[in-house]
């Protein structure tokens, strides 16, 4: 009796309590976080390795699984060899591993030569094989690759396609821009025995989002309903943003409002989605309702919910309310990032309080934010538009001193900034310098110093650079050509303003309103008054109204009442389509 009951504990505890010791510890490592966790493992590792006998291949793959998670490769490879030369057999498992460690390193070549082995070696690739090869050319973005991969596999019928596969292949098309495809394989997967569930969905949706086709996004949703598959936030999310990235703000309510009838609760993104679309609008009070909403549902704003509100303020030139919101986000722990500092920068420097915006910008370094090109670039437009070039261009100095790179939205400000501070000659100097091929083939860095250089009187220079602009083969714009046929108004040369607003209608580059009320000023600054009219006339007749500033100039030309003139004929045509 005694001794059944001893063979029965024995039984229960294994034969081996270092088996049980190491399965222990390898799930205590899971629930581990922090910089230790690796040296952890890979302490463990070692362990195992000296016990005897060796513990087998099922554990060993147990504890690499989790270095692979820490995103560990090339770590997890090596394992890999110690085990091979320690003699431990290695399985399918340990193989589909060691795949996708080298996919993930942009080894696929390594990958396939692993697929080879295990055929040479008399074992039959599993499915997972297969999927770890394809999601791991995805994942380095070698989609066609994984494409054809995909494609051979159906046509060989090695294995039936899982829904994971086709995941990975539509996730893949998707994500190089080829949504049409991943779409049609959607449609492929639809007509086939291995349905698509809401994930394979959401993916194509959510593309089809971004790419600015939110109608067949809608037919989409709408057919996967009809499949009886279910929506999650997930799908309603790209819907509702895309929506209001169109101005669609009612349809985006009447989705969120189904979306809830559908017993799908908007999450912490939804309302995001829906706080930035309000504050992008100028509705910062109800955006500010949107988020008490979530507050009373038990969700959490986060710093995305806040910067929103910030920019939302800004906007509206209400800066001491965002301020106020950044307050609001300190005084919850939660930590602001530097598109915080940018969005209440951008708003110090609109409202041209550029000693608050100097103050923010030294507390961004003082709490350990490191400013980067947007912070730097506001910055040097908020102090040349306060009249201070020097500190504008010390900045922009200081700027690549430190190893941050101008962008060339950076370049646009400080160039129009200079030209605008009438340092048109230290602009054009520096032009001169820059070695970029793409800044000194950019239109717009061009148009600006154009623009400049006509301003400080330097018409030659303004069109001396035209014609360089034009020898290199670049395309004006229709702000280039605006700019341009002012340069010629200003001197006097209307034929050949005349010849450029043809010339460039012949280059497919439409005249706008802007373009139109330029040349009609310029010509009634020189009294060129019949040639404004025929100017006026051609805009109208093209859609476009004369500006407040041009409508000034024309009602002064009208003679005394009785008199009929050409100008007054236009005039009461104009209020005549306002009407």
């Amino acid at each position: 009796m005694n001794c059944t009951r001893r063979i029965g504990l024995r039984y229960y505890s294994t034969a081996s309590p270092s088996t049980s010791h190491f399965n222990q510890r390898i799930t205590s490592l899971k629930n581990v976080s922090g910089p230790t966790k690796v040296n952890d493992a890979l302490q463990l590792f070692d362990e195992m390795l000296q016990r005897q006998p060796p513990p087998n291949i099922i554990q060993l793959n147990q504890l690499i699984t989790l270095i692979v998670k820490m995103k560990q490769y090339s770590t997890a490879l090596s394992l890999y060899k110690q085990i091979k030369l320690m003699g431990i057999p290695t399985d399918l498992y340990a193989m589909n591993i060691s795949i996708n460690c080298h996919c993930r390193l942009d080894q696929a070549a390594y990958g396939f030569a692993l697929l080879a082995t295990i055929l040479k070696q008399g074992h039959q690739p599993d499915l997972a094989t297969y999927n770890t090869l394809i999601n791991g050319l995805v994942l380095v973005d070698r989609v066609f690759e994984a494409s054809e991969l995909f494609k051979k596999l159906l046509r060989e019928k090695v294995c039936e396609p899982t829904q994971v596969m086709y995941g990975s292949v539509i996730n893949g098309l998707c994500k190089v821009g080829d949504t049409s495809k991943a779409l049609e394989l959607l449609r492929f997967m639809e007509s086939g025995s291995c349905k698509p569930d809401v994930v394979q969905y959401n993916t194509v949706i959510d593309s089809l989002c971004k790419d600015r086709m939110v109608d067949n996004a809608l037919q989409l949703f709408t057919k996967m309903t009809e499949k009886r598959v279910l929506a999650n936030v997930i799908t309603y999310n790209p819907l509702i943003q895309g929506l209001c990235n169109f101005g669609r703000e009612t349809e985006a309510a009447k989705v969120l409002r189904d979306m809830e009838e559908e017993g799908v609760s908007p999450g912490v993104d939804t309302f995001n989605i829906v706080v930035n679309s309000f504050c992008k609008q100028g509705s910062v009070k109800d955006a500010q309702l949107a988020v008490e909403t979530m507050i009373r549902r038990g969700l959490h704003p986060d710093v995305i919910t806040y910067n929103a509100l910030i920019d939302g303020y800004c906007l509206r030139g209400e800066v001491d309310e965002a301020r106020k919101v950044l307050n609001g986000m300190l005084e919850t722990n939660l930590v602001p990032d530097i598109i915080t500092y940018n969005s209440l920068i951008n708003g110090y420097c609109k409202k041209k309080q550029i000693d608050k915006a100097r103050h923010l910008f030294q507390e961004i370094q003082h709490k350990g934010l490191t400013p980067n090109v947007i912070t730097y670039s506001t910055m040097i437009q908020g102090m040349f538009q306060s009249r201070n070039p020097a500190a504008a261009r010390e900045l922009f100095n200081k700027m690549q001193a430190k190893g941050l790179a101008p962008d060339i939205c950076t370049y646009h400000i400080l160039f129009h900034g200079m030209c605008k501070n009438s340092q048109c000659s230290d602009a054009l100097v520096l032009f001169r310098s820059l070695g970029s091929k793409e800044l000194t083939e950019d239109v717009d860095l061009y148009t600006i110093l154009i623009d400049g250089c006509s301003k400080c009187g330097k018409l030659n220079v303004a069109m001396d650079l035209f014609d360089e602009l034009c020898l290199k083969g670049l395309k004006p714009n229709v702000r280039t050509y605006t700019v341009m046929i002012s340069v010629y108004c200003q001197g006097g040369l209307f034929g050949k303003a005349n010849d450029l607003l043809r010339k460039m209608e012949d280059n497919g580059c439409l005249p706008d309103s802007v373009m139109y009320n330029v040349i009609v000023q310029e010509l009634l600054k020189k009294s060129k008054c019949e040639e404004a009219e025929n100017f006026l006339e051609e805009m109208i007749n093209r859609g476009f109204m004369p500006d407040s500033t041009t409508f000034t100039m024309v009602l002064h030309l009208i003679p005394n009442v009785g008199k009929e003139s050409r100008m007054r004929t236009i005039v009461q045509k104009l209020t005549s389509v306002e009407r």
